[in-house]
């Protein structure tokens, strides 16, 4: 039986809940990595007998995709920060120009989530008298101070990420025979898509079968449209 006093942060810290926002980013990123990757591999693999260019395509791939990607969720997640400062600053010139609204609507909002009307209004008091702007800024906005962007960390880990996923087909690319790029290119993408999906679940308390067929169903799609481009242009690299 846990103690409240003693254990009550470790057993909190056991919900999967806590690990959804890095697991989302380094699933999509590893994802991305190996999809991408391997699909243009395969993509140029299909198009030529020459392995220089099909090594040269996935290595600009891996490493366009990502910049690509920490760009990209450096941008995002700069824009949401951007949002967040702005509503915290708002929220500021609320309370001091109208302080006793603010504490009503606290009061609602607490009272909408069960609590009766005269313990609802106790509570907004008590967290006011506390620290208004933090209790503001968590209940009435929805910013929890835990889950804050930050656009460094954010690029960095997305980056890394697809980085990850990406040097797989890399090396398949590398020491794969070019008689058989595409075929081993496409088993080798499904392999570790199937071990990535099962990882993800395993650490998100997921379902495991389902996860597996879903990054492969959608994996096959991908790369087999990526291979039907190569052999409908025809190009000899």
């Amino acid at each position: 039986m846990v103690e409240p006093a003693q254990d009550i942060d470790a057993y909190l810290d056991n919900h999967y809940i806590h690990r959804s926002n890095w697991l989302r980013a380094a699933v999509l990123g590893a994802n991305d990595g190996i999809l991408s990757t391997s699909s243009l591999a395969i993509g140029v693999a299909t198009a030529s007998d020459l392995r220089s260019p099909v090594v040269l395509a996935t290595l600009a791939g891996l490493v366009a995709g990502a910049l690509s990607m920490a760009a990209g969720e450096y941008v995002s997640v700069s824009s949401q920060t951007d949002v967040e400062k702005a509503d915290i600053l708002r929220e500021k010139q609320e309370l001091r120009d109208m302080p006793e609204a603010e504490l009503q609507m606290l009061a609602t909002i607490y009272e909408k989530r069960g609590l009766k009307k005269e313990t609802a209004m106790t509570v907004a008091r008590e967290l006011t008298e506390k620290n208004a702007l933090e209790a503001h800024v968590r209940d009435e906005l929805g910013i929890n101070p835990m889950n804050r962007a930050r656009p460094i960390q954010a690029a960095l880990a997305s980056g890394a990420a697809f980085t990850s996923g990406g040097i797989l087909p890399l090396l398949v690319t590398i020491f794969a025979p070019m008689s058989y790029m595409e075929y081993m290119l496409y088993g080798f993408a499904i392999f570790f898509l199937m071990l990535l999906g099962a990882l993800a679940a395993k650490t998100g308390g997921s379902d495991m079968i389902k996860a597996i067929v879903r990054i492969t169903f959608w994996g096959t799609i991908a790369m087999g449209l990526t291979a039907l481009a190569g052999y409908l242009f025809g190009v000899n690299v």
